[in-house]
Order: structure tokens, then C-alpha cells, then sequence
């Protein structure tokens, strides 16, 4: 599933009068690198949710399967569900194997076939892609990669899962998630967020991350990061 319903507010005036998704790079939207790189990694059967702009949207989509992409619209124009809400109103396109949820504005060179392959083998209900990097909002992870926590370091707010936080790392969520189907078993619907949700069944189910901490990441919801991203996918 790709995330791409967000209003892109961070992104100022460009989003006014057009989605996030739909940002130019190099002569190529958001949503169509993003597709590129999940057909190319093997999630060859894409589910994309609407909300802004959501006629623009849909003519992208629709040049997109002309040059042979699968895609499958799920449309929010009434109301946006957060990541949560929106995969569990999808559920019925998924089957029984594992997915891939990935934001349509991360961009990344993990190598996404390693990361589903490592979710597999754990037996994780989830495995999110993290990494070191500052930020105020931080996931925790034990010395396993188990994620047991949440800390806003900008209010000190804390969420955790264990009796004792003291040996659990500070690493930053990087948009991009493996999922089990039977998380659909824990799900309801609603308008929540995939994070809410992770630390809510962290605490009695398996919620794993992994670090990748090499090559280049980019989350390109402001316009200084997506100038980066253009510099750098330019070179």
C-alpha cells in the first residue's frame, strides 16, 4: 500500500493546487517513483489511498496503468483515516501472505526485498524500517530491535511497553512497514495512526524493526528536503 491521502501542508503554497503525491522530481511525480521502486523490489499489486486534490490523483493513476502499473484506488475524498484507518478499510485486498505500507513521500535506497524477507523469518506481526537520525519524535527498541517505546523529546512524553527503559535506544521511524494480515485481528476501524497502533500491541505481540543506517533517506514533506531529493537522485 502506498500512503499518499496526506494534505502535504508542510510543503506550503505547491500543495494548494496540487497533492503532495503529485510533487515534481526530476520530471517525475512522488507516486510514480514510489511505484517504481515497489514493482522493482517485488510489490508488483499496488493499493494507493486518495484524499487531496482527488481528481489529479486519479488521472496520475490512470497514466500509470497505462505503462502497465497495478493499481487499485481506495479514495478518502470524505474523510481522511490516518495510516491506520485507511489500511484497515483496505483489508480485503490483501491475502494471507505479508504486505508492504510505505509513504509516498520516503525516499530511500533499503533494500525493501531484505526487509520483507527479515519479517518473514522473525515471525513479527510488523517490522518497521528505522533509523538513526535527530528528531523529537523517537521510536524505542531494545538491544533486539523489539520495539518497546515512544518518547517526544521536545514535551517528554513517554510511552513504554516494559518495566524499565534504561537499556532501550533512541531510533526514528522511516514511513515504511512490513505487515502480518493477522494485524487485521487487532484492528478496528476508525481514524488512527499505524504508530498508535504498534505501541498500543507492542507490550503482548511481536512489533520488530529494522535499522538501516546506510545509504540515503529522505522524508520530502517540506521543500528543503524535496530540493535534496532532486539533488541528489539528479547526480
Amino acid at each position: 500500500m502506498i500512503f499518499a491521502a496526506g494534505l502535504g501542508t508542510r510543503l506550503g503554497e505547491m500543495t494548494r493546487t496540487r497533492p503532495k503525491a503529485l510533487a515534481d522530481i526530476n520530471g517525475r511525480t512522488m507516486l510514480e517513483l514510489t511505484a517504481e521502486k515497489l514493482v522493482r523490489a517485488g510489490f508488483d499489486d499496488l493499493i494507493v489511498n486518495i484524499h487531496h486534490h482527488p481528481e489529479q490523483m486519479l488521472q496520475e493513476i490512470e497514466r500509470l496503468r497505462q505503462q502497465d502499473y497495478r493499481i487499485t484506488v481506495s479514495d478518502e475524498s470524505d474523510g481522511l483515516l490516518d495510516t491506520a484507518g485507511g489500511l484497515y478499510r483496505v483489508r480485503n485486498f490483501f491475502g494471507a501472505e505479508p504486505f508492504l505500507a510505505h509513504n509516498v513521500d520516503e525516499f530511500t535506497d533499503l533494500d525493501l526485498a531484505a526487509m520483507y524477507r527479515q519479517h518473514v523469518e522473525s515471525g513479527a506481526l510488523a517490522t518497521l524500517a528505522v533509523r538513526h537520525r535527530p528528531g523529537n519524535r523517537q521510536l524505542l527498541v531494545d538491544d533486539a530491535g523489539r520495539l518497546r517505546g515512544w518518547r517526544n523529546n521536545a514535551t517528554k512524553e513517554e510511552i513504554i511497553t516494559v518495566e524499565s527503559n534504561r537499556k532501550l535506544e533512541e531510533v526514528g521511524f522511516s514511513g515504511i512497514q512490513v505487515l502480518s494480515p493477522a494485524i487485521f485481528e487487532l484492528m478496528q476501524e476508525g481514524i488512527y495512526s499505524l504508530t498508535s497502533l504498534y505501541l498500543m500491541l507492542a507490550g503482548k505481540h511481536l512489533i520488530m524493526t529494522c535499522l538501516h543506517d546506510y545509504g540515503y533517506w529522505f522524508d520530502c514533506g517540506t521543500p528543503q528536503n524535496l530540493e535534496k531529493i532532486r539533488a541528489h537522485l539528479g547526480k
